[in-house]
């Protein structure tokens, strides 16, 4: 098969671009010194577009592409792209959901457990020498805790599963109610005021930017902790930074930000927050599936059949 012009728009691993350049010419967009000018050379030609999960794809972008069909994204998220211009013009839009479920979920549970138990405070406790002048203090046990899910998609549901394995109760909040065990609450602000642990879960995108606002962490309050593993974009880090500075919230644990890979430096100092670099999908396991997906979804669209995980 004749291979198809691709633009990649982010920087991917090798272990997805060597299958890639295999089947198609790829056009590294995201580390051209002249981006306008690779456009004018090969933008006419391109036929898909690769992404990362937290890549953001204009539509001024997507205008010179004249001949494009497909967006293939490297992740589950895809707030990036602007689903409704690419279903009016017939481009289709895939992304690598499920697959990265579980490591995720993994990821939130391990913010939960390291917050409530301080154990970041501990090693370091330990590494500086502190243990041989007394005991570490007391920190919190999960058992018995209220945790409120943002979004119970399927990411949502296996950090639930997960909490209750620690003995943790369990409260949801999104657009509808399910037919799930667990209790529903209407209300974010509500929710946020009765439990202890506010993981985040949603999608991003402009409908839950700053979702997790002043007003609901102030309904958090100094009992409560909140986790985000979902998009750095859904919570206002200006008004966290406040919330922590001020004790207005116990703490925090945070895989994702809103300017990755840039970190205020008035969140770096927060004692009471834990910060991990975007790592929740991060297992080879999991990546290696998740670009599986991305090869696939590409090979199958350009051969006529149907997509394995179609967005539109």
């Amino acid at each position: 098969m004749e291979k198809t012009p691709a633009l990649i728009l982010a920087p991917l691993p090798d272990f997805l671009m060597q299958p890639l350049h295999s089947a198609h010419v790829c056009h590294d967009y995201f580390h051209a010194q002249d981006k306008a000018g690779l456009l004018a050379q090969v933008g006419a030609e391109i036929r898909s577009i690769v992404m990362n999960g937290g890549t953001v794809t204009p539509v001024a972008l997507l205008e010179q592409l004249p001949k494009l069909e497909i967006m293939s994204v490297f992740g589950v998220g895809y707030d990036g792209v602007p689903v409704d211009w690419c279903q009016a013009h017939g481009i289709r839009v895939t992304n690598t959901p499920d697959v990265l479920t579980e490591d995720v979920a993994d990821t939130a549970s391990a913010l939960v457990l390291m917050t409530s138990r301080r154990l970041i405070a501990a090693n370091r406790f330990l590494h500086a020498g502190a243990w041989l002048k007394g005991a570490f203090p007391l920190a919190h046990a999960l058992r018995g805790k209220l945790a409120g899910i943002v979004g119970l998609g399927r990411i949502g549901k296996a950090i639930a599963h997960r909490l209750e394995a620690h003995g943790m109760r369990i409260a949801y909040h999104g657009r509808s109610k399910q037919d799930v065990s667990w209790e529903y609450v209407g209300s974010l602000t509500a929710l946020a005021q009765a439990v202890d642990f506010l993981v985040v879960a949603c999608p991003g995108g402009a409908d839950t930017k700053h979702l997790i606002n002043a007003e609901v962490l102030a309904a958090l309050g100094v009992k409560g902790t909140l986790i985000n593993i979902a998009r750095g974009s859904v919570v206002d880090e200006a008004a966290l930074i406040t919330a922590l500075q001020h004790g207005t919230i116990r703490g925090a644990g945070l895989d994702v930000f809103e300017n990755e890979p840039q970190v205020p430096e008035a969140l770096l100092q927060c004692e009471n927050a834990v910060l991990l670099p975007h790592l929740g999908s991060g297992t080879h396991e999991t990546r290696a599936e998740m670009a599986r997906l991305v090869v696939e979804n590409l090979a199958a669209h350009f051969s006529g059949v149907a997509l394995l995980t179609p967005v539109c």
